[in-house]
């Protein structure tokens, strides 16, 4: 199935997406890491979401429709990556591996640039889609992102559209379903279980991405908003949200982040490589590391860079 609409009215039903009202809420959070403050509130108007982030299934469509190459398949241009180890520049991506043990915080003792890793061989090597085709896409960098809307005619949301419509109309509350975590023991979304990075307790196969709709939907009737994959918008990092409006004339209307400069990493200064925002947490995430499977989280994430923990969804806007 491919996400390729041609719309002519405002709320005319869409096909595998979910009409998002458009209204004023309350962004970001004051109680959590310091990159989600401050809460401030901002107006969106209404768009169409996809229920699921992208899947194997409907990359594949993509790529056989366009013989597209990801950037994990493309080995890196020299000229972006200044200091390189010319045996590094290499097409692969980062691929989760767990240690038995740790040593400090240092993240590489569990993230490696697994070389031959991409969309379709998610694990490198040998690895391939079968029995993966109805998982969310990863290994995707941000152009890769972007290419797959371009082609179906829709576009990848800012972070208050992804936001507003993770909240699934609750505003007041920690997480997308409520205030507890996992209400009466149920697993809400597909979340790391057991101590980050070395032990998960999860069944056997269900240690990294699951099928969409594994989990419940929110209260606007989208699945995987939390956990499973990260998701990338169009939004340039920014290592805090703006102050909140004094008057509530001054409120922003569909805000966007747009200071590409203002996102460069300045712990590598020679590399220029614009950071997006991500939303929504991994399978990765863990109430003993990441606690960011909440709307108001976000994450950095150079636009080059493909994971194993990384994927998107797509958006469709009213034409003015």
């Amino acid at each position: 199935m491919t996400l390729a609409f041609d719309i002519s009215e405002d709320k005319l039903p869409v096909q595998g997406m979910v009409f998002i009202p458009g209204r004023t809420f309350t962004m970001g959070s004051n109680d959590h890491y310091p990159e989600e403050a401050p809460a401030h509130p901002v107006t969106v108007d209404g768009f169409w979401i996809a229920e699921t982030p992208v899947t194997n299934r409907q990359f594949t469509l993509f790529v056989q429709a366009t013989g597209y190459v990801t950037v994990a398949e493309r080995a890196p241009d020299p000229k972006d990556y200044p200091g390189a180890l010319p045996e590094m520049l290499r097409a692969g991506s980062l691929l989760f591996e767990a240690p038995r043990s740790v040593s400090g915080p240092d993240i590489s003792q569990w993230w490696k640039f697994k070389f031959g890793a991409n969309w379709k061989r998610p694990l490198g090597g040998l690895s391939d889609l079968r029995g993966k085709l109805d998982h969310p896409v990863v290994h995707v960098a941000y152009a890769d992102a972007k290419a797959y809307a371009d082609w179906a005619g829709l576009d990848l949301p800012t972070e208050a559209e992804w936001e507003l419509a993770a909240r699934g109309g609750l505003d007041d509350t920690v997480y997308a379903w409520g205030d507890d975590f996992m209400p009466g023991g149920m697993a809400m979304a597909n979340t790391w279980h057991g101590n980050f990075p070395t032990n998960s307790i999860k069944p056997k196969g269900r240690e990294r991405t699951t099928p969409v709709r594994s989990f419940p939907a929110n209260g606007y009737g989208l699945y995987d908003m939390i956990g499973n994959v990260w998701e990338w918008t169009e939004d340039y990092w920014s290592t805090r949200h703006p102050e909140p409006a004094k008057h509530s004339c001054c409120i922003p209307s569909n805000p966007r982040g747009m200071d590409a400069t203002g996102s460069f990493d300045p712990a590598q200064p020679r590399i220029r490589i614009a950071r997006r925002v991500l939303k929504g947490g991994s399978h990765l995430c863990a109430p003993n590391y990441c606690r960011r499977y909440r709307p108001a989280a976000r994450h950095a994430e150079p636009e080059d860079t493909s994971t194993s923990h990384v994927g998107f969804r797509c958006i469709k806007r009213p034409q003015p």
